[in-house]
């Protein structure tokens, strides 16, 4: 049975679907388990880099190691869409650094779920998450919630995020929304983070358009 909110085909709204309008086609990355491994690291380092104190000449060893990364990984430099971040469904956060590591544990027309923590590296002050992080979530979710409707590719026209309480760091959360209604080009959408007890820490609503062909 179809959701009522969900478009069977994309192309009936969007001729030009497989286009993407002027949107970059990106396909899932299955780069090994090295990848997952680096990424992880990455994740560590991240939370690191924003809570180390270490003596004052420790810096300078530190910024040379991370040199010779860069040095290692600069001649491999990939468009955009090519590189596996970003396209690893089975990583937290698909294998991007800018995404927070949640995982995806339901994708279905009606709805869709993702389980996570913050660290360290996403804090903005007294141990608590930074506002502006939450807002990335539920882009990143809005994203996955129009996509798992059927709706064809669209960008975010608004977001608006209440905070409810404050978003702790270093403990189990869980992000759930939806498709609430539909007007042509228009999906409105909303979402809900939960703590572990099903709190609700902060909601977010928003609009996702579909774009025109040739939008970028």
């Amino acid at each position: 049975m179809t959701h009522p909110l969900a478009e069977p085909d994309p192309k009936e709204l969007d001729p030009d679907y497989e286009h993407h309008g002027g949107f970059p086609e990106y396909g899932p990355a299955s780069p090994g388990p090295g990848f997952g491994r680096f990424v992880a690291a990455m994740r560590e380092l991240q939370d690191l880099a924003v809570s180390a104190d270490p003596d004052e000449d420790l810096w300078d060893e530190a910024a040379d190691r991370v040199g010779a990364l860069v040095k290692l990984l600069d001649p491999f430099r990939a468009e955009e869409g090519k590189a596996p971040a970003g396209r690893a469904p089975d990583l937290p956060g698909m294998g991007s650094l800018l995404l927070p590591p949640w995982t995806l544990t339901r994708y279905a027309p009606d709805g869709v779920e993702m389980t996570g923590h913050f660290s360290r590296f996403h804090v903005g002050g007294n141990m608590a998450v930074h506002g502006g992080v939450l807002p990335l979530l539920f882009d990143h979710m809005f994203g996955m919630i129009a996509h798992a409707a059927g709706r064809p590719i669209s960008r975010t026209a608004f977001l608006h995020v209440d905070y409810r309480k404050v978003t702790p760091i270093d403990a189990p959360l869980k992000v759930s929304g939806r498709v609430t209604r539909t007007e042509g080009r228009k999906a409105f959408v909303a979402a809900e983070l939960l703590d572990a007890d099903g709190a609700v820490l902060a909601e977010g609503t928003g609009l996702m358009v579909r774009l025109l062909p040739g939008q970028p």
